[in-house]
């Protein structure tokens, strides 16, 4: 009898909420209408689009009007990025960034040193935690227009201190972003933050949807051509549908974050303690304490990653990874290489709300074997 699939790769994409499954097929019938439009079917559109900026503003925590919903969370940190940029330009031409930054948002950084501009990578700690005075001390820096901080790493969970450097931001003018994609919907954002970037997938919702929040007060001006849809901040016709249903799973989520948290977070510790326990030549990455609930990365010496995932896979569990051979460009990944830590055989495992006790002991229990069995084809045991 074969095992029923193991998902455990959250922190790309959630499975999809039972609550947006509901809202997403109702919408399709309902929310189907340009709400730009004044007919009836569009005016109910409206009131959709309406109800679910303010579910999500409400979620957050901020203004409905400060919201505003993109095409993926790639786009909103696109926006982030380069619209705090331009609209920072008299300023100066700097971004600061922490080298763990998601690589939407060092796509962006590179489009802008293309462009001329000037981009300064903040070092991290062996924890992959900031460093806070070289933080600091950067964001001080002559022509610093904006700043951008992931709140949290999506390849080893360590939480950053993001509070703090928004202090520190704050104290120089220096409007920061946060992009909070794995906190949405799961912990609290940290306050502070000029410009924040989420994206629906990650929390349950569906694919395709981003969320772009910018403070009033804040110097933002879009990077793309104008547009009069959601306030200029970001072109082209929403995906309504798939908004609604983003909304509502976030307002579910975020009911059930705290418990799901401390569930998740005692699972998370048994992966932590059981990898290191019981496999031979592996770092657990990332800090042990200030980190998300649901995230464990781990890397396996003599292991080549692109085998071990493909050898997990065929015993029914999906995992990520950040290691070299998991992609086309052959180069490790830059939040290990930054951290300075083993990337060899790398494995990241997260979590969500159907994750169960079973899913983990499952996959505890074979991890060893797997792991024993590709060093012995690579003929590197009993070193």
């Amino acid at each position: 009898m074969t095992s029923s699939p193991v998902y455990l790769d959250a922190a790309t994409a959630a499975p999809l909420h039972p609550v947006a499954r509901q809202a997403l097929l109702a919408a399709l019938d309902d929310g189907w209408a340009d709400p730009d439009r004044l007919y009836s079917q569009a005016r109910r559109a409206r009131q959709l689009l309406d109800a679910a900026r303010e579910a999500t503003a409400e979620t957050l925590g901020v203004r409905p009007d400060e919201l505003s919903f993109t095409a993926s969370g790639t786009s909103a940190a696109h926006s982030a990025v380069l619209g705090g940029l331009r609209g920072r330009r008299r300023a100066g031409r700097v971004l600061v960034h922490s080298a763990i930054e998601h690589s939407a948002v060092l796509h962006a950084a590179e489009q802008h040193v293309a462009g001329g501009g000037t981009a300064v990578e903040v070092p991290v700690d062996r924890l992959g935690r900031l460093d806070l005075d070289a933080w600091s001390a950067a964001v001080t820096g002559a022509e610093v227009a904006s700043a951008a901080l992931i709140a949290a790493s999506h390849e080893v969970g360590t939480v950053q201190p993001v509070e703090a450097a928004a202090a520190a931001c704050a104290r120089v003018g220096v409007p920061l972003h946060v992009d909070a994609a794995q906190l949405v919907g799961r912990v609290p954002v940290p306050p502070g933050w000029s410009v924040l970037t989420a994206s629906a997938r990650k929390w349950g919702g569906p694919p395709g949807v981003g969320l772009l929040v910018v403070r009033k007060g804040t110097r933002w001006e879009s990077p793309w051509p104008a547009d009069e849809r959601e306030s200029g901040r970001t072109p082209g016709t929403l995906n309504l549908p798939a908004v609604v249903a983003a909304a509502a799973s976030l307002r579910a989520a975020a009911a059930d974050a705290a418990a799901q948290a401390t569930r998740l977070s005692a699972l998370v510790d048994r992966i932590r303690a059981r990898v290191a326990a019981e496999v031979p030549d592996v770092e657990v990455v990332g800090d042990p304490e200030h980190r998300l609930p649901h995230l464990v990365t781990f890397s396996c010496l003599y292991v080549d990653g692109e085998a071990l995932l493909h050898a997990l896979d065929r015993r029914g569990f999906a995992v990520s990874s950040g290691s070299s051979c998991t992609s086309s460009t052959l180069r490790p990944s830059h939040v290990l290489e930054a951290m300075g830590v083993l990337s060899h055989g790398n494995v990241r495992v997260s979590l969500h709300t159907g994750s169960t006790e079973a899913d983990v002991e499952r996959f505890l229990t074979e991890l060893p074997g797997i792991v024993a069995d590709l060093r012995e084809q690579a003929g590197v045991t009993g070193l």
